[in-house]
């Protein structure tokens, strides 16, 4: 038998059962990618697509254990971090992030795309200060404006936040108007433009834990930033597109459409 390596990536992220979003997402987002996919949970919740119902972190001893028995024997070329949930298991994280030398992608996951708020102020406070450990940072439009302390073009927000945490930004303008996101090099103080398309299909659930992921994966496999952030929209598009249709609210994306073979097909 001939054995073989494959570049890895580790999600810390809640899990939602319905599979669009969180853990799940992420794990198949690193497949189709390419990337063998390890995981953290950092929250458990019970939601599908119409509703959440429960939120329930898991102790923070238990988040670190989970994340530094996993790096210790397979050694992850990325992180992608998503919800984690309270201040406690954001300081948790930190903790580890010190001993990681992998890229790392934040999706802050702080206010819904609706506005809603979906951490506690403490809660956002910490999650502040470990801003500066990450790679990358992926915030959609109101948690950009919240971060930046103002209303701002996502160019403008994401040169803000960029100058003021001294790392990369993706603003993510999926819901604006011009759904063009916004990536800020910090290195090379420069603004890029990476233009979107609205595509007409309410099924978004999870998307910016998919993006987030997919530019894990990206990096994981050795691309740039910049390039990483264009393949990871391209996936996003196509999987959109693919037009899934499962649950009575707003679907999952269809992670899977970019996968062919006998295994996938009826």
């Amino acid at each position: 038998m001939k054995f073989t390596k494959r570049p890895t990536a580790l999600a810390i992220a809640g899990l939602d059962p319905s599979g669009g979003a969180g853990l799940i997402a992420d794990i198949k987002t690193f497949l189709a990618n390419g990337v063998y996919g390890m995981g953290a949970v950092t929250c458990v919740t019970a939601q599908n697509t119409v509703r959440v119902s429960s939120v329930n972190p898991v102790d923070p001893a238990v988040l670190e254990d989970e994340i530094m028995t996993a790096v210790e024997d397979i050694t992850p070329d990325a992180v992608k971090i998503g919800m984690i949930g309270d201040t406690a298991l954001i300081e948790a994280v930190g903790r580890c992030m010190d001993q990681l030398t992998c890229p790392v992608i934040l999706d802050p996951v702080m206010i819904a795309s609706s506005g809603t708020p979906l951490l506690e102020k403490d809660a956002v406070s910490a999650l502040k200060k470990i801003i500066p450990q990450v790679t990358l940072l992926t915030p959609n439009y109101p948690e950009a404006r919240a971060l930046a302390g103002s209303s701002d073009s996502a160019e403008i927000l994401a040169e803000r936040i960029g100058q003021k945490y001294h790392t990369n930004i993706l603003v993510k303008g999926g819901h604006l108007s011009r759904p063009d996101d916004w990536l800020y090099l910090s290195d090379e103080k420069k603004s890029v433009r990476l233009p979107g398309i609205h595509i007409d299909n309410p099924n978004t659930h999870g998307t910016g834990c998919t993006l987030s992921s997919a530019i894990a994966a990206n990096l994981a496999k050795g691309s740039d930033l910049t390039e990483s952030v264009r393949l990871a929209k391209e996936y996003v598009t196509t999987i959109i597109s693919a037009g899934l249709d499962l649950g009575h609210g707003s679907g999952p994306m269809d992670h899977g459409a970019v996968l062919r073979g006998d295994f996938t097909e009826r």
